[in-house]
């Protein structure tokens, strides 16, 4: 059979073209003798040697050559994503984007990228830590590579520990969260990694003021084995001393890696497994009492060690299973160094975090498709130990650990019944028990300390099962616009008590009991999205309200550092977070950005009926992350091929 669009390349002459459609190609040439190379996709090249001396002819026949490639990805996003998606309150930021915005002394810095978004506030202005349309701290979500991180923040928390040059992506939920979350109240933050895929060794790195990384990407057996690594170290002793005197002996050092691995045995298999290390090291020259132990510093070494081994698995019905394996390790460290001695005393704590997850994907139906899937955790906390080392006037303390498993059930059923109208419904079924072996205060109707129950190990010592309805509702107006409505309710088992506005190893995470209810969160939504295709422009208004239940906050004068009863120094309170978001976003053009405006308030109640209990004599109260007014801006000013400048703006009341 004849070929048409042939290459055929001729020299010395450096001269050729294509065949036409019979398979025929002309040249005519001078007296010479020529290579020809001749050349089509699914053949073999041929090569010939022709010494022209006379008009010649020449026929070709071509053998087909079939090669093995490997398999091709693509991810593409749907043009009116956020007008035809049911979710509410999401948001998607890629690497690109991320490294576009601004930060401060250029690092690189998920938590203070998300926080310019509607709705995501820093908690302080020199703070890493995130609040929620309203939430604390501990109401968010924190996973990366669907592993929890429960201290995101490195030196004192002004940049985040996620290794910067291996983060593909973040996705935010902050109303109608997916069935297959579970675990907090006000948001997910789910931080992905980079796929490994690559055929070929990439190095790349920079050396930074603050911090120095290294990453890399390699095959390790074609096509089967791969491998991406990045790491970064902070050394910034040096700063301290040049930028303020008074701080000569403050030092902050940090460290953080990303392992990936990626395997894929065959056409319907892949693994992955990802390891996560993070370490820091920080000590703050100041002269401090706590708990009778008066320091010449206070020092604190904290690390996170995440283990996610996943298992994807596809049908030849186009359906997928999942299954997903994770194993957290945070352990905080608090040294204090005794004034005039060369004893330091040790305060330590731990929290493990085990986790298996399988879940089934059906997309075979555009208009109606579903997941199902089940979770079972396991909470190991360490509240704390102290050891006085050499020192004899500290007695040693150690608390009594918490153990808990839970485990879920849930569903995601996306509908389409008419052109317009899309529904998205989801139901997550939670049975949350704490096991001993544990110790139980007992109290009479007036909080009077009576004693303790023991329980032995793995003995309910409280049960709880909550189902979490969530529902999103899309209603289209035209081909670009839409109008939104959302519910969720969900419950948070594992809370932090906290005095500080950023993540600190000083925190303590406590596991619901008889006494520290499970927080609840009810939220609802209402939204209205629009685009303009030729200018691409995005715009949306968003309002909601949460009720939430059981805040946990402490009371006034509260010692929790080694309180064995904790129920003792804590009170829970209702609570109200309502606002509005408005976004305008263009994400195309020489000029592109996004500016947002929310205004909102964070209220909390106590209803105690002891007086000294009370907060605000039980009336309502700013919490502290009520933020009434704020303004966040991007702009970018797209360059050449190389460069782009970007502009931040924020401003906040409260």
């Amino acid at each position: 059979n004849p070929l048409g669009s042939v290459t055929v390349i001729l020299d010395p002459c450096n001269c050729g073209g294509i065949s036409n459609p019979s398979g025929l190609f002309y040249k005519r040439l001078k007296a010479d003798t020529y290579t020809l190379s001749i050349e089509y996709l699914g053949y073999r090249k041929e090569t010939l040697t022709v010494v022209l001396d006379r008009n010649t002819k020449l026929s070709v026949a071509m053998e087909t050559e079939e090669q093995q490639l490997s398999e091709i990805i693509v991810l593409a996003k749907k043009r009116n994503q956020n007008v035809e998606s049911t979710q509410m309150g999401v948001f998607e930021l890629k690497a690109r984007d991320l490294i576009k915005i601004p930060t401060a002394l250029g690092e690189f810095d998920v938590l203070r990228s998300i926080t310019l978004l509607a709705g995501v506030n820093n908690s302080g202005d020199i703070s890493n830590g995130v609040s929620i349309r309203g939430g604390s701290l501990d109401q968010n979500l924190m996973l990366y590579e669907s592993a929890p991180v429960f201290n995101p923040t490195h030196l004192f928390g002004l940049f985040s520990v996620f290794t910067p040059d291996v983060i593909s992506g973040v996705n935010i939920y902050q109303a109608n969260i997916p069935a297959k979350y579970g675990g907090r109240i006000a948001s997910v933050v789910d931080i992905k990694v980079k796929s490994p895929y690559t055929d070929k060794f990439k190095l790349e790195g920079g050396i930074g003021v603050i911090s120095s990384r290294l990453s890399l990407s390699t095959p390790i057996i074609k096509d089967k084995l791969m491998l991406l690594a990045g790491g970064r170290i902070g050394f910034t002793d040096f700063l301290f001393p040049v930028l303020i005197p008074r701080l000569k002996n403050t030092k902050a050092n940090f460290r953080d890696s990303t392992v990936k691995l990626l395997y894929l045995p065959n056409e319907r298999n892949q693994f992955t497994y990802t390891h996560f290390f993070s370490q820091d090291f920080y000590q703050l020259d100041l002269i401090s009492s706590i708990q009778n132990i008066v320091s010449s510093s206070n020092q604190y070494d904290f690390g996170t060690s995440n283990h996610t081994l996943r298992w994807l698995h596809g049908f030849q019905n186009d359906t997928n299973l999942i299954g997903t394996f994770v194993h957290s390790n945070y352990l905080p460290k608090n040294l204090f160094p005794e004034v005039d001695s060369s004893n330091v005393i040790r305060f330590q704590s731990q929290i493990q975090y085990t986790s298996a997850q399988f879940e089934f994907k059906d997309n075979r139906n555009e208009s109606l498709n579903f997941y199902a899937g089940l979770q079972l955790n396991q909470y190991n906390i360490n509240p704390g130990s102290l050891d006085p080392g050499s020192g004899n006037s500290i007695l040693a303390v150690t608390l009594e650990n918490e153990k808990s498993r839970e485990f879920s059930l849930y569903a995601n059923l996306n509908w389409n019944p008419t052109e317009r109208l899309s529904i998205s419904s989801g139901l997550r079924l939670t049975n949350f028990n704490l096991l001993g072996p544990y110790i139980q205060g007992q109290y009479d109707e007036n909080e009077i300390f009576k004693g303790t129950k023991e329980f032995i190990n793995n003995e309910v010592v409280v049960s709880y099962f909550n189902p979490e309805p969530r529902i999103g509702v899309n209603y289209k107006l035209s081909e670009n616009s839409a109008l939104k409505a959302s519910y969720a309710s969900i419950y948070q088992y594992i809370q932090n008590i906290y005095n500080t506005s950023t993540p600190l190893p000083t925190s303590r995470w406590k596991i619901s009991d008889t006494f520290i209810l499970p927080q609840k969160n009810d939220s609802y939504g209402l939204g209205w999205y629009t685009n303009f295709e030729n200018s691409g422009l995005e715009i949306s208004s968003e309002a909601y309200y949460r009720k939430t239940e059981n805040n946990l906050t402490y009371k006034p004068g509260a010692d929790f550092f080694l309180s064995e009863f904790i129920e003792r120094e804590v009170i829970q309170a209702e609570g109200e977070s309502y606002g509005l978001e408005f976004s305008l976003r263009k994400n195309r053009g020489k000029v592109n950005g996004f500016i947002n405006y929310t205004w909102s308030r964070s209220l909390l109640k106590t209803n105690e009926a002891i007086l000294q209990n009370r907060i605000n004599n039980n009336n309502w109260y700013a919490s502290d992350f009520d933020r009434p007014h704020t303004v966040n801006a991007t702009l970018n000013l797209e360059g050449d091929a190389y460069n782009s400048f970007s502009f931040n703006f924020t401003g906040q009341t409260g």
